[in-house]
């Protein structure tokens, strides 16, 4: 210990330290710049490609929604089937479907939703649940619910039981559109509390999608969950199911606290008023 402050006293260290901190700065933003400029580069020749890939999508999207033209066929352009081995021009395109998808409805949504399938673009989608990333699994989630991919429904609902509120909501939402008050059932034995806002996006969802068949709702108020029971009852009074009314009269008798009870005889009023 001596030694060192003996060293530290003598102000040997000091011009070689300074040396050493100046060389790490220069160097530190020299690859930070370097950085930069690759960064802009690339989002350049992204928004270049874009451009150029939209032309040829559009045409290729044209002939395929008002044409009747099968991928297959369309796979058949070389430049076509050489481009659709590029990731980039596969986002592009998928963008670009579920946009058209989003705006159109009966057959013309039909003929998107098999291009999707035939083109291999759901395979992309099932990729995507099994990244780390849940950004990257929320997007898979939101492409294989936009498109009515049922059979991805028992993987998606798994992820409605995560701990990340955003990739719960987005799993919840696309199973009630993939399979409607299906998607919520299993919520019953959900182990954690389900927060106001998760609650306001899964009664958004059974509206926005018009869930027609409501069988099954009032399993929620058998949970022993309570914020789940509060999801039964406010979904129960916001979409007036009226006749789920005998399941909210029983839940008044058997309430697990004076809160439940409380909300139960709310909801049984503004029904039967």
């Amino acid at each position: 210990m001596v030694k060192v402050w003996e060293l530290y006293e003598k102000g040997d260290w000091v011009i070689p330290f300074l040396i050493f901190s100046i060389s790490l700065f220069v160097g530190a933003s020299i690859i930070l710049y370097l950085i930069i400029i690759w960064s802009r580069n690339k989002k350049i020749k992204r928004a270049r490609l874009r451009t150029e890939y939209s032309l040829l999508i559009e045409k290729m999207m044209s002939a395929v929604v008002f044409e009747n033209v099968a991928f297959s066929v369309v796979k058949e352009d070389k430049e076509v089937g050489v481009l659709f081995k590029n990731n980039f021009f596969r986002e592009t395109v998928m963008e670009t479907i579920i946009n058209l998808h989003k705006n159109y409805d009966g057959v013309y949504a039909q003929k998107l939703e098999q291009f999707y399938k035939d083109s291999g673009l759901i395979n992309d989608s099932f990729k995507r649940l099994k990244n780390l990333s849940w950004e990257i699994k929320c997007k898979g989630i939101t492409e294989l619910s936009e498109f009515n991919i049922t059979e991805a429904f028992e993987k998606i609902i798994t992820f409605s039981k995560k701990k990340k509120k955003t990739l719960k909501i987005t799993a919840i939402n696309a199973g009630i559109k993939l399979a409607g008050t299906k998607g919520i059932v299993n919520l019953v034995e959900h182990p954690d509390p389900i927060d106001d806002w998760t609650q306001v996006n899964i009664i958004g969802a059974f509206k926005k999608h018009d869930i027609g068949d409501t069988k099954g709702v009032e399993l929620l108020l058998e949970s022993k969950n309570t914020t789940v029971v509060t999801l039964g009852l406010k979904l129960i009074k916001e979409l007036k199911l009226t006749q789920k009314v005998s399941y909210v009269a029983q839940l008044v008798e058997k309430a697990p606290n004076t809160a439940i009870k409380y909300e139960a005889q709310n909801v049984l009023q503004s029904l039967t008023v």
